[in-house]
């Protein structure tokens, strides 16, 4: 890896003493320096500060800094550092991002450094080939999580209206939603988010019709029907004021304090189960989790128990030992796992499940619950999206946003959708 290569290379030739002495102490105060870099809220940050802390009491004259943004404004952030070579040492990697990342060189291949530096022995091995392209390991999972409603039953009690259930309908929940939104318990308030945007609901929606986002190689695997029936159900949904309106979901920045349930705008809305002790933690009424509605009746789902996300170090690093070793700290230590508990997912580790399933609150017990109780809803996790992916989402949010502004009609809407991803996907 890059830190190896940077030895051998002090090492060759009579220039050795030379160089180290003129760098003074710097170079070696590389090898115990290490940036972090990861989005979320700030439970989240305070858990990964709380494990950073622990790593440091029992690896002495190790100094680590992290910064964290939210998901919107961390992207552009990682990709003008990793541009200016000035990458983070350990990166928060997501499933649609690292099919790109890894084959641009800006990820360090780990699968070297198993089993003696890295060991993923107790991980699912679907979960590691979650983390591989082409061959090499580039992200351990960091938890295992899938797709949700979160639902403030507070809200729905106050309205008189029962809670989905795992059987309940698009349909059915754009009843459920007009109705609560006619209660008009709490002013201001709407049935649900407007989900038109999130790539998450719109993948789900395609796997229960027996398509997907992606081919596995890389190809779009929709087309203009579907993308234009997603959009119109959507614009139906508000027309009957199930959802919120366009500019309240505006508000919403993809992060969970924005997120319109979080904003007291709607009584459900649309994450990943993982998110959902940060959910609580910032919202006084009580929450619970389900799954994306059915297409219909007898659907069997779309979901798929997915990495919530991964840590990658990068190919950039002057320390990657010790990014690996953080890593493998980060995944695997009891101490570690029991202040992360399951904020960023179920512990890929089996062993680390069994620490953390001993201790967990409520709250913890709910997000476990969730994902293990999905059964016939949840599907095989699909191929890594291809290089692209990442700018096809936004692109889906922001035609989405369009079409509910009254910009454009959900038709065509839906065949911009098709064709301005089948451009990105052609550019690689």
């Amino acid at each position: 890896m890059s830190l190896r290569v940077s030895r051998r290379n002090f090492v060759a030739g009579g220039a050795t003493l030379l160089s180290l002495s003129a760098l003074g102490t710097s170079a070696l105060a590389q090898e115990t320096r290490l940036r972090l870099l990861w989005w979320g809220s700030q439970p989240r940050a305070d858990r990964t500060n709380k494990v950073s802390q622990l790593y440091q009491t029992k690896k002495p004259g190790t100094s680590i800094t992290g910064e964290f943004l939210g998901w919107g404004d961390y992207w552009p952030r990682l990709a003008t550092q990793v541009a200016g070579r000035n990458a983070p040492d350990v990166i928060q990697m997501d499933y649609r991002y690292i099919v790109q990342y890894a084959r641009r060189g800006a990820l360090a291949p780990l699968e070297s450094y198993m089993p003696a530096k890295l060991n993923l022995d107790d991980f699912d091995k679907a979960q590691i080939e979650g983390g591989s392209v082409d061959g090499h390991l580039y992200g351990v999972s960091l938890g295992a999580n899938s797709a949700a409603t979160v639902l403030n039953t507070t809200a729905f009690k106050e309205a008189g209206v029962d809670l989905p259930t795992q059987a309940t309908t698009w349909e059915e929940f754009g009843r459920i939603g007009a109705e609560i939104t006619k209660a008009g318990k709490r002013k201001g308030m709407f049935g649900m988010a407007d989900g038109s945007g999130g790539e998450p609901l719109f993948e789900n929606w395609l796997r229960q019709r027996g398509k997907a986002l992606y081919t596995a190689d890389g190809k779009i695997a929709f087309g203009v029907d579907d993308a234009s029936e997603w959009y119109d159900m959507w614009a139906k949904f508000r027309v009957a004021g199930a959802c919120v309106p366009a500019d309240v979901q505006a508000l919403d920045k993809n992060d969970i304090e924005t997120n319109t349930v979080s904003l007291g705008k709607s009584a459900a809305g649309f994450a990943h189960s993982n998110q959902f002790v940060a959910y609580q933690a910032m919202n006084k009424d009580k929450l619970a989790l389900t799954n994306y509605m059915r297409v219909n009746a007898d659907s069997k789902g779309g979901h798929y128990r997915k990495p919530s996300m991964f840590f990658s170090v990068s190919a950039q690093s002057k320390a990657v030992d010790l990014a690996v070793d953080y890593v493998n700290f980060f995944v695997k230590d009891p101490e570690a796992a029991l202040l992360l508990d399951v904020e960023r997912g179920i512990p890929e580790s089996s062993a680390m499940r069994e620490v953390v399933a001993a201790k967990l609150d409520e709250n913890g017990k709910i997000a476990l619950a969730y994902v293990s109780g999905l059964g016939e809803l949840a599907g095989k996790l699909p191929p890594p999206p291809p290089a692209g992916a990442g700018e096809g989402e936004l692109t889906l949010r922001n035609i989405a946003e369009q079409v509910a502004f009254g910009q454009v009609s959900p038709s065509d809407g839906g065949k911009q959708l098709v064709d301005e991803i089948t451009q990105i996907l052609a550019r690689g």
